[in-house]
């Protein structure tokens, strides 16, 4: 089961029928006369207005002179739809708030890029510092070659932009589970990010992952779902749920990014994930700042008294490694280790 946040929309079509929904009757005699007045053929019902468009251009334009023509609440009561003829309004069609609409229009490659699925994973080792084996893989979203380039996080805040987050996150759990497979060995970690925030409701939002590491083969031992938004967590007790949902199916969760303030590590014991990430920020140039040790101790004190295994990221220096080993943190991953690499190229190492 997924709902309409999790399914590919339809392309735009060429040429068709743009309708533009609202509950304010004096919105709709507005939205009438602007359409009148670019020359566009109005058809008009009591909650929504019709217009013929014959180029994409011209639906851009079109998003673009409503944005500036109508103030921010009236934009936020427009939900928009297209259809390749008028009629199809009479029967069951997809309204999408406005501001998606228009992000989506007005970059129509990333919008090609989430609902086509072109993109693929990189993988960046993280290694155990004790035996200095690879312990695991982080899997990082990439372009797929010769095709639509993007950067990452453009990708996500776009998607966050155009109500596409939840059908983006969970395509790039999907694909990170499908390439592990082969790739990775069994009992070696498969770190892969996720957005809370995408998932509404666990039981629903989380099937499909579930039901992609079973075809694939996977150890749900060997998954650890990181959670991406540490620091902006708004609702722990839907996150709890979802840690939950992932521990109940026997994989791991992660809080990725983390720092030491007092409210971190107090979410930290609260959560009690199987495995803590410190941030980056606090790693970099550790070994000459006596207040970073002093988190990384404290992070990892507060990791041993509910059982977690610590990570370091972003290590990029032999003397960041040896200040978190002493640190008594378990486990590392940085340039220093190794950059991220195509996850197929793993398969062909390991022949």
């Amino acid at each position: 089961m997924s709902c309409s946040q999790c399914r590919p929309s339809r392309d735009f079509p060429i040429e068709g029928f743009i309708h533009i929904r609202t509950d304010h009757p004096v919105l709709l005699q507005s939205l009438e006369q602007l359409f009148t007045e670019v020359g566009l053929e109005v058809m008009a019902s009591s909650n929504a207005v019709s217009a013929k468009y014959n180029n994409l251009p011209l639906l851009q334009s079109l998003c673009e002179g409503l944005s500036s023509t109508f103030n921010n609440q009236a934009i936020q009561s427009f939900y928009c739809a297209l259809t390749l003829t008028f009629e199809e309004a009479n029967g069951f069609i997809t309204w999408i708030p406005f501001p998606h609409f228009r992000e989506r229009i007005k970059n129509r490659d990333l919008y090609e890029v989430i609902q086509q699925q072109l993109f693929t994973t990189y993988s960046q080792p993280i290694i155990s510092l004790q035996t200095e084996e690879i312990y695991g893989y982080e899997f990082l979203l990439r372009p797929l070659p010769d095709r639509i380039e993007f950067k990452p996080y453009e990708l996500f805040q776009y998607a966050e932009k155009s109500g596409l987050q939840a059908l983006l996150d969970g395509n790039a759990r999907i694909t990170s589970i499908q390439n592990s497979s082969g790739a990775v060995p069994r009992g070696v970690k498969r770190f892969i990010n996720f957005l809370p925030s995408s998932i509404y409701d666990p039981k629903h939002c989380l099937a499909t992952t579930f039901r992609a590491a079973a075809e694939a083969g996977v150890d749900p031992n060997d998954l650890v779902f990181e959670v991406v938004e540490t620091e902006e967590i708004a609702d722990i007790d839907h996150l709890k749920s979802i840690l939950k949902a992932y521990q109940d199916q026997g994989m791991k969760v992660a809080l990725d990014d983390l720092g030491a303030g007092h409210s971190t590590l107090a979410v930290l014991k609260e959560l009690k994930p199987n495995y803590v990430k410190i941030d980056r920020k606090i790693i970099s140039f550790c070994d000459e700042d006596e207040s970073k040790k002093e988190m990384i101790q404290q992070i990892v004190e507060v990791a041993r008294e509910i059982n977690a295994v610590v990570l370091a990221e972003g290590i990029e220096r032999k003397e960041e490694a040896e200040v978190v080993l002493n640190c008594g943190v378990e486990l590392a991953q940085g340039y220093y280790y190794g950059r991220p690499v195509p996850t197929k190229s793993l398969t062909a190492a390991a022949l």
